[in-house]
This record gives C-alpha cells, structure tokens and sequence, in this order.
C-alpha cells in the first residue's frame, strides 16, 4: 500500500473494517473472532499498519491479535485509513486511531445516522487527545446527473437522488461549507449500470466548480 501510495502520488486510501464477513474470512484463513474481538483487532492493526510506515526503528508488536518481530518500515508514510464504521465501538475506534469515516448505507449529514454515529467519532478522538477535525466525513454519494434541474433532488426518506449539474455544485458545497464533509465519492444510484457519461461530467463540470466555490469561501 505505501508503494502505491507513492506511485500515486499520494492518492491511493486503505479502507480498513472489522469484519461484515466473518464466514469469507475464515474462508480466506482468517482468524474468526467474536464482535468484541473485531474491534479490538481492526483497531489494534490500524495503529500496526501505521506504525510500519515512514522510516524509523523496527517495529517489534506483541499484541492481543496480531505479532511481528523486528518488521523495518516502509521508507514512505502510509496511506490515509478510512472506515465505514456502524456500531459505537468501531465508530469511537475510528475516532481514536482512523483517519477518515464513511457513513454506512449513502447515509449524509441530513440522516440519523450521521446525526447519532459523527458524535461518538468525535467525542472517542477527543478522549485520545486528537482534533475530531483530524477524522474527516467522506460521503458515498449516490444519484443521477441530468441535462434539466429535477422538482426534487431527494425523496421521501429524505435521500439524494440527483439533479442537474448547479443542483449538485450548490448541494456538495453546503455540504462542504455548511456541515463539515470532506469528500464524496460519485456511484450510479440502486443498481444502475456504470455510467461514463455521469463520471465525465462529475469530473469535469461538478468537482471543478464545488472546489472553485469552497477555495474562494472556505
């Protein structure tokens, strides 16, 4: 990962979980650990994995989980650690050791999800002495982009579900501006095929103008 990372300039992200698929895990030679034992070990590796990156003295870890010996680390830093945390022990886990969340099921700051989840993030970051700020909300953001601006852009539940190319610059830069995201990662929306027309467009038209408007008011 920290080859790629420097590859890539920098652009490459290790999204790291404890675990949805304890059976493909076994499967795979896993250990299966019990819920409590996956969040220890998804912590206890994230602060692992951290620690054999950016040069230093080798990295000798006797933990609950996981034990290497005399490991030399990476000669680069490793790559941001995002999660998608659910449950309030990996959510004040993330908190604690993660560099990024992502709210389960294209949640966004309107959901109770987000509205119950970023607090025990935030409030696990600042019981480890970290700035919340320092675990940025990246959004899974699902929706179509269309030619004319749509009547509503969510529906009854409250979800994005698109709009024009202006609905979409004003909705991520209140998201931005307004409530504190970070980033948002375009996908079709249900299981609508891939759409190249959709990901040009977001590449060139929407990103473009969302980080136009952030620098200049941010």
């Amino acid at each position: 990962m920290t080859t790629l990372s420097a590859l890539s300039g920098g652009r490459v992200v290790l999204g790291m979980g404890a675990g949805g698929l304890p059976d493909r895990i076994a499967d795979m030679g896993g250990s299966r650990f019990t819920p409590a034992e996956a969040v220890e070990a998804f912590e206890e590796v994230i602060l692992l994995v951290k620690s054999l990156a950016g040069r230093g003295e080798p990295v000798t870890h006797e933990g609950r989980h996981y034990r290497v010996r005399d490991i030399e680390p990476a000669p680069v830093a490793a790559p941001p650690v995002w999660t998608g945390s659910v449950g309030r022990k990996s959510l004040a886990a993330t908190g604690r050791v993660a560099d990024g969340w992502l709210p389960g099921h294209a949640a966004d700051w309107l959901s109770e999800r987000y509205r119950t989840s970023r607090p025990v993030v935030d409030g696990a970051a600042a019981a480890a002495g970290r700035d919340p700020r320092e675990v940025r909300t990246i959004l899974n953001f699902p929706g179509r982009i269309t030619d004319a601006p749509l009547a509503k852009t969510r529906d009854e539940k409250g979800r994005w579900i698109g709009g024009s190319v202006d609905q979409w610059v004003e909705e991520l830069t209140s998201g931005v501006l307004e409530h504190g995201m970070s980033g948002f990662i375009l996908f079709p929306p249900g299981h609508a095929a891939h759409d190249d027309v959709s990901f040009g467009r977001w590449a060139r038209e929407i990103v473009p103008a969302v980080r136009e408007i952030v620098a200049k008011e941010g």
